[in-house]
């Protein structure tokens, strides 16, 4: 009991101290890693002075994203009771595969279930699985689409494989997430080729409806189309409802890659950015980016239950499955033997209600909207999309000899590096058509307006010192220098 009083005051004080460190770990603390790397000791070590070392060497070279100033990738900064709740799962240590493992974890999994999908306003015979992020969700939706649309041939592919399968085809677009390739690669329908057709998105990454027309005209067999619900650079949405319209007048699956946009279903100020989505057939997010719990996270959503089940279920003789009804959640998802995420997800969602949620959504996205306002008074500052979400995408241009654009390319990733440095935020870089861009993504609980005014003035003071250090970064207005 005391070693856990002792975990619980060591993490109280790294969450006290949380908004006064760096965000980005100084340098001498990571140089400090190297105290771990020794040769294991022969004799047992007390627990608490295994906890004391990791503590007194890990945290300090630990990233504060739980903080309110990371903008990097859009990570939530965990909600204090989904903290906790994760705190209580880990010494209840229940595996939520088998409801006979854990009753209480097969439960709460199936009440999340029902509030989300009511909260996103999804069909009530949609299931949902439990998984580790947004890849496990874009896979186990994708091996549900991919059972799907065989079935229709009359093919088993779950008993026979792929080989010897009628083929299949997968349309993406140009603002699809590596995470949908990654799955499609797992699930053997490769990444590229004949097979896997990416078409045109316009200037924010949405896809384009006559793009997706011309890609179906032709096609006979099954089809599985990819659509976004908050583009990973830009935050735009997809429009849904006349692609949707199309894919499906073709007897294709869609799948909508939901990371983190698709909590604008539960918030009415933003639900006409996901008009349409809910004819989608499968949907996927993450918990810990917008619903900030903690790591790992994420949830998968298929409207046909059938195939979902098919896709994933295994099954064996030593396996005790639930009778009458019941809900084993090892056939939702591709764990067998897992951790229960339904208990931070549901501490989260009780902790929220919906006003809280509606509420953590359009703050964010306010602060986003302000950041950009902030950041655009800058020097030869253009903010490159249109700031409907979370994200903000900024571009620094060198103006004067720069036809190319090579010069902006420096002065930005030069100024990314700069402010990572810094310490006082952290934000990462990006390619957006062609070019380098600055992405700050807004999605943690604890951000406040203090943070961003504070982040943005050291934004704009790092794009002085890089403008003062390097002439070679053309600033907007001086010429060739």
């Amino acid at each position: 009991m005391d070693l856990l009083k002792d975990v619980a005051e060591r993490a109280r004080r790294y969450l006290e101290d949380i908004g006064q460190r760096r965000v980005f770990p100084a340098p001498a603390a990571l140089k400090d890693l190297a105290r771990f790397a020794i040769p294991l000791q022969e004799e047992p070590l007390a627990p608490s002075a295994v906890l004391a070392e990791l503590d007194a060497i890990g945290s300090p070279a630990t990233v504060a994203s739980t903080g309110g100033r990371y903008f990097g990738f859009v990570t939530g900064a965990t909600l204090p009771a989904a903290r906790a709740a994760n705190m209580l799962a880990g010494v209840w240590d229940q595996n939520a595969g088998l409801e006979l493992n854990s009753p209480v974890g097969a439960y709460l999994e199936r009440v999340c279930r029902d509030w989300l999908v009511e909260l996103l306003g999804l069909s009530a015979r949609t299931e949902v699985g439990f998984v580790t992020g947004a890849t496990m969700a874009n896979f186990t939706a994708l091996a549900a689409a991919r059972h799907g649309v065989l079935a229709k041939t009359g093919w088993d592919v779950e008993r026979q494989g792929l080989q010897g399968a009628p083929p299949v085809t997968v349309i993406t677009h140009g603002g699809s997430h590596i995470t949908v390739y990654a799955s499609l690669q797992m699930l053997g329908l490769g990444r590229e080729g004949e097979r896997v057709r990416k078409v045109a998105a316009d200037d924010q990454g949405r896809m384009q409806p006559e793009a997706l027309r011309e890609a179906l005209a032709g096609l006979d067999g099954p089809v599985i189309v990819c659509m976004q619900a908050g583009n990973v650079n830009s935050g735009a949405f997809d429009p849904f409802e006349e692609l949707i319209s199309i894919a499906h007048a073709s007897g294709a699956w869609v799948h909508v890659d939901g990371a983190f946009g698709i909590w604008a279903a539960g918030v009415p100020s933003m639900r006409h950015l996901m008009a349409g989505s809910l004819a989608a057939d499968s949907w996927s997010t993450d918990a810990h980016k917008w619903l900030n719990v903690p790591y790992d996270s994420g949830l998968v959503f298929v409207r046909d239950a059938a195939a979902h089940h098919a896709a994933m279920t295994l099954g064996a003789e030593y396996y005790v499955e639930t009778q009458g009804g019941e809900r084993d959640n090892y056939n939702w998802t591709p764990e067998s033997s897992r951790r229960a995420r339904g208990f931070a997800v549901l501490a989260a969602l009780r902790s929220l209600g919906r006003s809280g949620v509606v509420d953590l959504i359009e703050r964010n996205s306010a602060h986003a909207r302000r950041m950009a306002e902030r950041l655009s008074a800058g020097p030869g500052v253009r903010i490159l999309n249109d700031v409907v979400l979370n994200q903000t995408l900024v571009r620094f241009e060198a103006e004067g000899d720069d036809p190319d654009g090579t010069a902006g390319d420096r002065r930005t990733r030069a100024l990314i590096e700069a402010v990572q440095r810094d310490g006082t935020c952290w934000l990462g870089g990006t390619t957006w058509a062609g070019r380098a861009a600055m992405r700050v993504s807004v999605s943690g609980w604890r951000t406040t307006a203090d943070d961003i005014e504070r982040s943005a003035d050291a934004i704009l003071a790092c794009l002085a010192a890089v403008d003062s250090s390097a002439p070679s970064a053309v600033a907007p207005g001086t010429g060739a220098g």
